[in-house]
């Protein structure tokens, strides 16, 4: 067989990697996160159910962020009345979670690695079933990232307290990096937020 030269050689090892990545990017692109139109909103539970919870609809616009409404089914939730508040919680035998809506004006705007304001509207606390009242330092954060063409909440601890008044600026979501803290991957019934 003979062999090609040095050049040809090069060229056709260039050619290969530049096909390759172009296909790579290709399918990073397809499978990326489309921040547009209805998207339905998912509870992924330790019991391995995918409860639809409502919908976020995302509403690109020329020139500004995306921005985006959450609206939640009234009938996937129980209501609870706790420390003097009704809550729209998903019940469990071995713990309730309680969806926390964010007290404040905010912008809800998103975007691919911009998804604090939609981490804020998903805001949980959860309790035992026997206790009584909300214990806002059992605050529940789901941290968003794109998966494929899907974005996936996993838990982070969180003190609700630190909502207790309005932020001092209002364009910067409070819970920082710092202020959330990791917990057991299966610590919580509510395993996963799932957007798709």
């Amino acid at each position: 067989m003979p062999q090609l030269p040095m050049p040809l050689l090069r060229a056709r090892s260039f050619a290969s990697i530049g096909l390759l990545a172009t296909l790579t990017l290709a399918a990073t692109a397809a499978a990326a996160f489309d921040f547009t139109g209805r998207k339905t909103l998912l509870a992924v539970t330790a019991d391995g159910a995918r409860t639809p919870l409502g919908t976020v609809d995302f509403t690109p616009s020329a020139g500004t962020p995306t921005t985006f409404r959450l609206a939640l089914k009234a009938e996937a939730f129980t209501d609870h009345f706790l420390s003097m508040r009704e809550f729209k919680c998903l019940n469990a035998a071995q713990e309730i979670s309680c969806h926390v809506p964010y007290p404040y004006p905010n912008p809800a705007t998103v975007g691919p690695g911009q998804l604090a304001w939609l981490e804020h509207s998903l805001l949980f606390l959860f309790k035992s079933p026997s206790e009584f009242g909300a214990r806002l330092w059992n605050g529940v954060y789901y941290e968003f990232r794109e998966q494929g063409a899907a974005l996936v909440g996993t838990p982070r601890a969180v003190d609700l307290n630190e909502i207790s008044a309005p932020p001092r600026d209002p364009s910067v979501p409070p819970f920082r990096k710092a202020l959330r803290h990791d917990m057991p991957a299966q610590a919580r019934w509510l395993r996963e937020l799932v957007i798709e």
